[in-house]
């Protein structure tokens, strides 16, 4: 577990859960990552660059990093020539799917939101844009 999440369960209350949930879970790429992961099931470093429309070497390493440390993925290195690395999702990964899948519906329902509301004739009052409705 890394230094950081383990200061976050170690000191903040029950009330903070989602809170963990965010922390674990936050960051640049990393419900992409277990998403495809969920997906296709092993996937190599290469891959997952291409699948994620190619992030810096140095922010996909680091969040499989801190996804590997925080227990969600299984990093695989074969002995050969050249090294071979392939990532899994854990129990741990498997199990916050069913999170990231949500993660993922909300998200693409509050864009479209903002999208309309941004598209909304410019008649349109900012109070009537607040009465739209928003994503649950």
């Amino acid at each position: 577990m890394r230094e950081k999440t383990e200061r976050i369960v170690r000191e903040w209350t029950d009330a903070c859960d989602a809170e963990v949930s965010i922390a674990v879970l936050g960051g640049a790429w990393k419900p992409s990552i277990l998403s495809l992961l969920g997906e296709h099931d092993v996937l190599r470093f290469g891959e997952l660059s291409r699948l994620l429309l190619e992030p810096t070497a140095r922010v996909l390493t680091r969040q499989l990093r801190e996804l590997e440390d925080d227990g969600l993925i299984t990093r695989e290195v074969y002995r050969q020539v050249p090294p071979k690395v392939e990532y899994r999702l854990s129990d741990l990964g498997r199990g916050a799917q069913p999170l990231v899948d949500t993660l993922t519906r909300w998200g693409g329902e509050y864009a479209a939101h903002q999208r309309r509301m941004l598209a909304a004739p410019a008649s349109v009052g900012d109070d009537e844009r607040q009465k739209e409705s928003v994503p649950q």
